[in-house]
């Protein structure tokens, strides 16, 4: 390129030897005056040939783009960059009117422009698609980056690493940028010195914004009950440092908006609030509590949904004949329905429409039965055995070992008093007001002692004052067993005569059943359910409808469907997952709670935590970062100066010009 300074010269030399005749009649004093513009004209010619050399020279060096390397830290060869953005709900924040998410795509394509056109780039975000494990070229980097939105999936910063890391070929030169605001609740990065590869971290953040967030909301009884107060109970947070005043909740019921008052939260604390609730008609039943806070509103709605039955199905199983205490303790109870069959009566195809199966006085239970009861349990139901006063021991404890409890020992006719009640336990929970001397326990005069191995997770609710069980509880997948020591007979147990506890016992263990799904989703999180099938054809297809609509990924497992959303679903909402148009089961979901402090790591705590192993680059919102990188990557770029050298001796080459005259 250098070459190209012959061209000055040669017009130089042509423009400036071009003569003309001019006639005088003294030939003396033109002598004089051409020897003495002669002199001055070489001069300024040799100034002007010289500023113009200095000028072409400077151009051809700019756009040589030279730079001077910084402690021989440039690096040449080709160049893989992994840049992650940021956008979860947090980026939604404001800097300057402009969403954290819109700067930090601006900032992605900055980056791209200080990379080589031959250079390979890669964009990751919080959905980590398989797509984005791609390499791309320059073109294609700023059309992904210019496709991210806000998502409410939320990973952990190390997790993001990770993927970036576990990208990268062999060859080459290996970059990563993370474009965050850092939140604390996911900034858990650990980094160590790694000569192949260059970190970046690149904070956007907005000033810290004092949100208030509904952190869960939760029924106090395991399912809502119909025609009765149910008390829902809702935690709200405080992220921030000041005292909120009249924090507005609403509710809405079945799509009827209700107010429910106001509450006031003090500075970095948490409230619970409770909602009373009635439930008229039976079925689906969706609600949504409401809070009004700005501007961070994706965690200011909180969804529910959940089935509520017309009937609690009860089944009493039987060696013979009926239970006569089971029939007048559930007679005339709307919400129940009992159905007292004998052992050659049953219908095991029909076991999982119960809530609750009750075992009274069996002397053995065969291999069938046990193996139906225990995917009743395994499934949600809840079973309640009372033995018989004679039973074959053997055959019992293979079925309780099935379904890891505690084995029978052996029968004792010493008469025992219950002396404790567990009122922390659902089943005898809210049902007195205080336990006092008054509280008549059960007392038996013959019983079944149990082992005792702590691996069996055995959970008294009705204890003996030696410390025997007198009813124990097991959980066993999503149900769980009861097992009590003495036969229901009242020759043995008083228990049926003993209403205060008895009547309580067996309402709560009907209404305990766990045989719905959730009644709340996170997204990103939660993303399978299961249903319980009502056919057995293999051409069932669930579709899921609501804010987005999609078919979901399926497996039949015999009995039941397990169904995968796949991280379709990306806004919450009430959904319902339905097969053919019928909606089998209603499906709340709501954003991921991680986010919800909006609570930074600053510039100086990225520089202490992370400065001695990446490169923090900070106050870069109104920088141009495309030079910022070519200067710490290439060294300190000298094109500009360049130009700027040009220019001015262009300006020096007009000047001699115009005001030197010869």
């Amino acid at each position: 390129m250098l070459a190209a300074l012959a061209i000055p010269i040669i017009i130089h030399l042509f423009h400036f030897r071009r003569f003309k005749k001019v006639y005088f009649t003294n030939v003396s004093f033109l002598k004089e005056i051409k020897e003495e513009k002669s002199t001055r004209n070489k001069l300024r010619n040799l100034l002007v040939l010289l500023s113009r050399l200095l000028a072409f020279t400077a151009l051809i060096f700019a756009f040589a783009q030279p730079f001077l390397s910084k402690d021989n830290t440039a690096k040449s060869g080709k160049s893989y960059v992994s840049i992650f953005v940021d956008n979860s709900n947090s980026m939604m924040a404001s800097s300057q009117d402009v969403p954290l998410v819109d700067k930090a795509r601006k900032k992605a394509e900055e980056i791209v422009n200080a990379y080589e056109a031959s250079d390979q780039f890669q964009i990751v975000s919080h959905e980590l698609k398989a797509s984005q494990q791609r390499w791309l070229n320059q073109e294609n980097t700023v059309s992904a980056i210019d496709e991210i939105e806000i998502n409410p999936e939320v990973n952990l910063l190390s997790t993001i690493l990770s993927r970036q890391m576990a990208s990268f070929p062999e060859d080459g030169n290996h970059f990563i940028y993370i474009l965050s605001d850092f939140q604390k609740s996911i900034s858990d990065l650990d980094i160590r010195k790694d000569s192949t590869l260059e970190i970046n971290l690149l904070p956007i953040q907005s000033v810290k914004e004092n949100n208030i967030s509904i952190d869960s909301v939760w029924f106090e009884s395991v399912v809502p009950s119909l025609n009765q107060n149910n008390k829902l109970f809702v935690k709200l947070n405080n992220h921030g440092d000041e005292v909120r005043e009249d924090i507005r909740v609403s509710l809405v019921q079945n799509g009827q908006t209700r107010p429910e008052g106001t509450i006031r939260l003090n500075a970095s604390s948490s409230r619970i609030d409770t909602i009373n609730l009635l439930f008229t008609q039976p079925g689906w039943q969706e609600l949504e509590v409401r809070i009004d806070d700005y501007p961070i509103q994706f965690d200011d709605s909180y969804f529910l949904s959940f089935n509520i039955k017309d009937k609690h199905r009860v089944l009493s199983i039987q060696s013979s004949g009926t239970n006569r205490y089971m029939e007048a303790l559930f007679d005339g109870l709307n919400q129940f329905d009992l159905e007292s069959v004998n052992l050659a009566n049953i219908k095991y195809d029909k076991l999982s429409e119960n809530d609750l199966i009750i075992l009274s006085g069996l002397s053995s239970i065969s291999s069938g039965l046990s193996g139906s009861l225990k995917s009743f349990i395994e499934n949600g139901g809840n079973v309640l055995v009372f033995p018989a006063p004679t039973l074959n021991i053997e055959n019992y404890n293979q079925f309780l070992n099935s379904l890891n409890a505690n084995s029978i020992r052996e029968w004792s006719e010493q008469e025992r008093n219950v002396h404790k009640i567990n009122t922390s336990e659902f089943v005898f929970q809210d049902v007195f007001e205080r336990v006092g001397n008054n509280l008549k326990l059960p007392s038996t005069k013959s019983n079944y002692l149990f082992t005792s191995f702590s691996s069996r997770a055995a959970t008294p609710l009705l204890q003996y004052r030696d410390g025997n069980h007198f009813l124990s509880k097991y959980q066993l997948g999503k149900g769980e067993l009861f097992v009590c020591a003495a036969p229901l007979e009242k020759d043995y147990n008083d228990l049926v005569l003993n209403a205060e506890v008895f009547v309580p016992l067996l309402y709560k263990m009907a209404f305990a059943t766990n045989d719905e799904n959730k009644i709340a989703y996170i997204i990103g999180i939660d993303n399978f359910t299961e249903v319980n099938n009502t056919t057995s054809s293999n051409e069932m297809i669930y579709q899921v409808k609501g804010e987005d609509a999609f078919i979901p990924g399926q497996t039949n497992l015999g009995a039941t469907t397990l169904i995968n959303f796949n991280n379709m679903i990306s806004r919450a909402g009430q959904y319902q997952l339905t097969l053919d148009n019928e909606t089998k089961e209603g499906l709340a979901f709501n954003y991921d709670r991680l986010e919800s402090n909006m609570e930074y790591m600053s510039k100086d705590e990225l520089n202490d935590r992370y400065g001695e192993n990446v490169n923090v680059l900070d106050n870069i919102l109104e920088a141009n970062l495309t030079d910022i990188i070519k200067e710490k990557d290439k060294g300190i770029t000298l094109w500009r100066w360049c130009l700027i050298l040009a220019l001015i001796f262009l300006a020096i080459e007009t000047l001699l010009l115009r005001f030197w005259k010869v």
